[in-house]
Formats: C-alpha cells, structure tokens, sequence
C-alpha cells in the first residue's frame, strides 16, 4: 500500500501517544473499604479496560491514513497496440463497371470498406484514392465515420479527366509517406483495385514493394473483377505481396468481396503490449478496520471502563 499524501503521515504520532498514555497512566485512584480485602488484583480486566481506552486512539490512526490517500497499484493492463491502415482506392473509370447482380466495382469496394472499418474497432484507418495520381483524402484517424462519409463523395464519375489511369506503385509510394509520419503501431495498405497498372514495368512493382518492406508496411491487394491486363497486375501485385508479407485476393462478387475482407481482418491481428496501469485508491481495508474499532467501542462503553471519578 502507498499513499497519495504521506506528508500527512507524521500524524500518527498523535494516536500512538494517547495510547501509551491510556497503559501508563494511573488516573484518579480512589480507596474504597474493600481496597484492604482479599480480593484479586483485577489484572486481566484492568487489559481489557485499557484495550477498549485504546480503540478512539485507534480510530484515530485509521482516520489519519484515510486523510493520507491509501492507494495500490491496479492490476496491469493489457494494450492494445495501435494498427494504422490505409485504404488505397482505386476511382478510375474502369471502377464504374458493372459488378456482382447490381451496381458496379466502386460500389461494392466502398461497402465491404465500411464492413470492414466497422469490425476492426481500436484501429486508425485513412483514405488514400488513386487513379492517374493519388490523393490523401483522410489521413488515419479513429474517427470511423470519417471513412464512411467520405465514399459519398469519392465516386469515379466525379473524378476530372486526368484520374482516369491507373498507377498504382505512385499511390503505394504516397501510402507509405503518409504512414510513416504516424509516431506508432503497426502499418499496413490495403489496396482495392480492377486491373494493372502503368507503373510496374521495368521492375516498378519490386522497387515500390522494397521500399514499403524497409518500412514494415504490408500490402494487402483486392482485385475486383477480372485482371483485364492478361495476368500482368495480378502479378505485379502478388510481387508486392510477397516482398512486404502481405496477400493477393480477387473477388468476382459481393460476397466473395465481404469474405475477402474478414480474411484480410484475421491475418492483421490485433497486438497487445502490457503495461502497468495506475494507482487506484485502496480505502477498503482501513474502512472495514475503522468500522470494527467503532462497534468495539461503542459496545465497550456498555460497562468496560474506568470509573470517572
């Protein structure tokens, strides 16, 4: 046990010499005509007398420690080490194509993205979009709901003219900027695209994917659709995979898109660190011995005392 102000401690020395004064002192004697009898001295009831003069000194040192702030440490905590993912949306025209029974690739990416928002509690996320060039639209933050407003805006058909390509390796190189500015936690991308991209030949795809492993950011890619570039995105972006410690999935409808995302929630677990938590205070103990000492005393006052005169 500790104390939150163990200045007011020097106290006790007011309890602990009221009562050595109760044992020591002889108080008002008085003879009375059987004081020269053969009765017994009264040894152990003069204890008993001088135990229950002392309980009110007792009462007081538990009430100094109350005053002091008794505390103790609370059991340690476990916590939870934050994860900040991007989610690195591909808006370029080819996202408006039909897909699954209704709606088109940019719609069902958005709705697995909220989905998947929802059940990673406890985590930053941020919106990177990305067509010919990238832009940070939130940077990553708890505040889900930053996420969800944003796909109201962020649709490819309001997108000017110049965003309709794709480079994905420039929009991996902006995720990386942007997590490396968080102090903490770990960093991961995960980049919901439809096809190639511009930028990964001539070895595009593995520098980009060097440079975001000495980082420690993983690249989880969903390809939406079909691989409209005869396999060549689907392997610039298992490159990637491979080399930063993530995976490659492809989704051809909704539901296969939905599951994609609870896989990509189990293989980026939540970490914990443990720490120690902080000092609680700990009035228990000193309640339920004051609360002893005062029933004591008040039965003691029934008859087991000194006379006072």
């Amino acid at each position: 046990m500790s104390f939150h102000h163990p200045q007011l401690l020097w106290l006790l020395a007011l309890p602990v010499v009221w009562g050595f004064w109760q044992w020591v002192r002889r108080g008002h004697p008085l003879v009375l005509p059987f004081d020269h009898g053969q009765q017994r001295d009264g040894k152990w009831l003069r204890v008993l007398v001088n135990l229950a003069g002392t309980l009110p000194a007792v009462l007081l040192a538990i009430a100094v420690l109350m005053l002091a702030g008794p505390r103790q440490p609370a059991p340690p905590l476990d916590e939870r080490i934050l994860n900040n993912i991007i989610i690195c949306l591909d808006v370029s025209g080819s996202m408006g194509m039909p897909f699954g029974q209704k709606g088109n690739r940019f719609q069902a990416a958005v709705e697995a993205t909220k989905q998947f928002c929802t059940f990673r509690k406890g985590d930053a996320f941020g919106l990177t979009i990305f067509g010919s060039e990238y832009i940070h639209w939130i940077p990553p933050t708890k505040e889900l709901s930053a996420i969800v407003n944003a796909t109201n805006y962020v649709r490819p058909e309001n997108m000017p003219a110049w965003m309709g390509g794709t480079l994905i390796a420039s929009a991996l190189r902006g995720c990386r900027d942007e997590l490396v500015r968080v102090p903490e936690g770990d960093r991961a991308v995960v980049l919901i695209t439809d096809g190639g991209s511009a930028d990964f030949s001539n070895g595009g795809d593995r520098t980009v994917a060097q440079e975001l492993a000495d980082r420690k950011i993983r690249v989880f890619s969903v390809m939406i659709g079909s691989d409209d570039t005869g396999g060549v995105g689907l392997a610039g972006l298992n490159t990637i995979a491979s080399i930063t410690g993530g995976k490659v999935f492809t989704a051809g409808d909704n539901a296969t898109l939905s599951t994609v995302f609870h896989e990509i929630d189990g293989m980026q677990k939540a970490k914990f660190k443990q720490v120690t938590a902080d000092w609680v205070d700990d009035y228990t103990p000193l309640a339920i011995a004051g609360l002893t000492a005062a029933v004591l005393l008040g039965l003691s006052l029934l008859g087991l005392r000194y006379t006072p005169w």
